[in-house]
């Protein structure tokens, strides 16, 4: 069967979350609400993390990379989409489509090793505090935030290489089943042999998402083995406390991405998958900093520090 070439796609069209026009406003200002909110949040913790010399250990460093990386993994989706909610023709280019795919891509994979660098960070704080600041100094915390960003961004290049340049997308305009260019819905809309293409989907998704979770359990068996030798319960209660913040972003985050990506492509269902793909990509972008700054004493003080500063000037 001869297909058209690959290059005569113009653009793409989103199928988008709802057909329902009174449906779209209340979802234009929703996201609209939480997309300001996510940028606020990440924006507050992170300045108040560089205002604040408490906070300027390996730990807050991550989070402010957190909160960096959740700023711009969220414009990635929510500005097109709420453009998208406004118009008529949802519609994105190609280039803008292999722009969102490689940046959602690469700062979702680098998020992984950085919630993986993270949870290393509490296993030495907690089961070798003498040596600590000798272990996380800042050459340390340098090597794992690059080697965080370079790993995301290597899987995200594959991955936007393989999605333009090796699928077959066979008519000038092409109707993806999605709100924005998920791998897995390009994949569904090519014409062409996509098994090298769902290979290396699941395989380097995996191999991404399980050696972080990897480092990740690790850490934390040997932190509960650590806590659990503490003799008194209020010496337990303050170690568990410095990583159940951690805990509970990488409980939603990995929930959510190993069923999106670890399984078989017959397994997609776009509107389910819709539904989920809103959580992780707009949803937990929000809650992250609210977990780190709410649930965090030491956040939650040189934040009242930061406004009183802030209220004695003017």
């Amino acid at each position: 069967m001869d297909h058209k070439n690959k290059t005569v796609v113009k653009e793409f069209i989103f199928a988008g979350l709802s057909e329902n026009p009174k449906v779209k406003p209340f979802l234009f200002v929703l996201f609209l609400i939480i997309y300001s909110l996510t940028w606020l949040e990440n924006s507050a913790l992170i300045s108040v993390i560089a205002s604040n010399e408490k906070l300027h250990t390996p730990m807050y460093i991550f989070v402010s990379q957190l909160s960096l990386i959740d700023i711009c993994y969220s414009s990635s989706i929510s500005i097109n989409t709420l453009v998208n909610l406004i118009c008529r023709k949802r519609s994105i280019s190609v280039s803008g489509c292999a722009l969102q795919l490689f940046t959602y891509a690469g700062l979702g994979g680098t998020e992984c090793y950085l919630l993986a660098a993270m949870a290393y960070d509490r296993y030495v704080a907690i089961c070798h505090p003498l040596a600590y600041l000798k272990i996380m100094n800042k050459e340390t915390i340098r090597i794992l935030l690059l080697v965080s960003y370079l790993s995301g961004f290597l899987n995200s290049f594959i991955h936007t290489v393989m999605s333009f340049f090796h699928l077959d997308f066979c008519e000038p305009e092409q109707h993806i089943n999605h709100f924005y260019c998920d791998i897995m819905a390009l994949v569904k809309i090519s014409c062409g042999d996509t098994k090298i293409n769902e290979i290396l989907i699941f395989y380097l998704a995996g191999f991404i998402e399980l050696s972080s979770l990897v480092v990740i359990l690790v850490s934390y068996i040997f932190i509960i083995i650590a806590v659990l030798r503490i003799s008194s319960s209020t010496g337990r209660k303050k170690a568990f406390s410095t990583f159940t913040c951690h805990l509970t972003v990488v409980s939603l985050f990995y929930g959510i991405v190993i069923f999106m990506y670890l399984r078989p492509s017959s397994a997609y269902i776009p509107d389910q998958d819709k539904a989920i793909s809103v959580f992780y990509t707009i949803i937990i972008p929000f809650l992250n900093p609210l977990i780190y700054s709410l649930r965090n004493k030491d956040v939650k003080n040189c934040a009242k520090k930061s406004l009183s500063r802030v209220s004695c000037k003017q």
